[in-house]
């Protein structure tokens, strides 16, 4: 298996073992190693008092394209701290793509950014994330 490859088969296998992902029904669009689209279509279960999108579903959607990117060259690495700026609101049926990309990686430390955006591509938030790897592998070689 190729980089790519086994970024794809990294993340396909987080989502399968979450049980927040497939609840919110996020499906991965592409995976290759330091990058991650997903999308999430928003349902009202996901929506603020304003009628509008959480906030912490639109974190949370950032959040899990940073994890893929950031585990992708099959590494256990986790979250070391992150932020977000919402820029627009988001209405229920919107679908909601996270775009993640590696920005720099250094030792056990990384940084990426992920942009959210509608799937007509009107910005809703930036994330940035700061990532440590753990070690140890995901996936076996022979999964």
């Amino acid at each position: 298996m190729n980089a790519d490859e086994i970024a794809d088969k990294v993340a396909r296998s987080m989502l399968a073992a979450e049980g927040s992902g497939p609840a919110w029904g996020i499906a991965i669009e592409e995976a290759r190693e330091g990058y991650a689209r997903i999308r999430m279509s928003l349902r009202p279960d996901m929506l603020n008092g304003h009628g509008i999108a959480h906030g912490g579903m639109v974190f949370a959607l950032a959040d899990t394209a940073f994890a893929y990117a950031c585990n992708s060259r099959n590494l256990r690495t986790v979250a070391a701290n992150a932020s977000i700026t919402f820029l627009d609101q988001a209405r229920e049926g919107e679908v909601l793509i996270a775009e993640a990309q590696e920005a720099a990686l250094v030792g056990r430390s990384g940084v990426c950014h992920v942009a959210v955006r509608t799937a007509e591509g009107r910005a809703i938030a930036e994330f940035t994330g700061f990532s440590r790897s753990l070690g140890g592998a995901l996936i076996g070689e022979d999964e």
